[in-house]
């Protein structure tokens, strides 16, 4: 795939809400707007309503009010198919088919989409995520836990998105090997123009990896701030309570390192 020079699309939010049958309100009444090419992070505890708002986009949960638009189109306006095609989706389950090997998982949208020869995309794939082109062949049970989320992660851009959804993408991940795929999730965004919208608990993953964080509790956006503004207590009690794990976390830390 070649290096992008257009960014990817925007995504707006207007007045969305969900609200499930017995009364429960996951997402309440957001409204927001997401630049082309950016990279912004979800979080919030659970409960909050992130992955449900993320799930709007590609219309895997549809909105009981309001609306959803990608580069100013709304997403209902759009077949369905032709919707998730430009839209990849990478969650933590992998969700790879045991039955296929990893070249079928890879290839499958493409050969959807009715391409014939798919050896070269996925080859090139592959390449993309830093995985030896002869895993082409393994099956997924073949892999680490790591191989199968970068298997997920180059299904996710076979079709050539331009956006980006991740849901708690590394969190089923040893440390390492979590912090090593978002780095590389990071430099995919830059290198290809993406537009990726990333939920996760994780703060410090947030502040790190994001150009931007919202911050949502009982189904609102309660903090919209850069990490460099959160980090500077900018963003208010929710924001500042998620904040203050990581610099916890850092402070005992460094109390260990010094033998206190």
């Amino acid at each position: 795939m070649p290096e992008s020079h257009a960014p990817g699309p925007s995504v707006a939010f207007a007045d969305v809400t969900k609200r499930y049958p017995g009364g429960t309100v996951a997402v309440d009444t957001v409204s927001l707007e997401i630049a082309g090419g950016s990279f912004v992070a979800l979080v919030g505890a659970s409960g909050s309503g992130k992955s449900t708002l993320l799930k709007m986009v590609n219309r895997l949960v549809e909105p009981s009010a309001g609306t959803v638009m990608i580069a100013g189109e709304e997403v209902t306006r759009t077949e369905l198919s032709r919707l998730r095609r430009g839209i990849g989706y990478v969650f933590q389950n992998i969700g790879l088919f045991p039955h296929m090997s990893v070249s079928e998982n890879i290839g499958l949208g493409p050969w959807l989409a009715g391409e014939k020869d798919r050896e070269p995309r996925v080859a090139e794939l592959l390449d993309l995520v830093d995985l030896p082109r002869d895993f082409a062949l393994r099956m997924p049970d073949a892999l680490s836990g790591g191989q199968r989320q970068r298997v997920g992660v180059a299904r996710a851009l076979a079709c050539q998105p331009g956006l980006m959804l991740m849901d708690e993408p590394f969190g089923a991940l040893d440390p390492v090997t979590r912090d090593q795929l978002g780095a590389a999730i990071r430099a995919l965004h830059d290198r290809l123009g993406l537009t990726t919208i990333m939920v996760t608990h994780d703060m410090a993953e947030a502040l790190l990896l994001a150009d931007r964080v919202l911050v949502m509790a009982a189904g609102r956006i309660v903090a919209d701030a850069t990490p460099k503004a959160l980090l500077a207590g900018e963003g208010g009690t929710e924001a500042d309570a998620l904040v203050a794990v990581p610099r916890e976390q850092a402070r005992r830390l460094h109390a260990l390192e010094q033998g206190a």
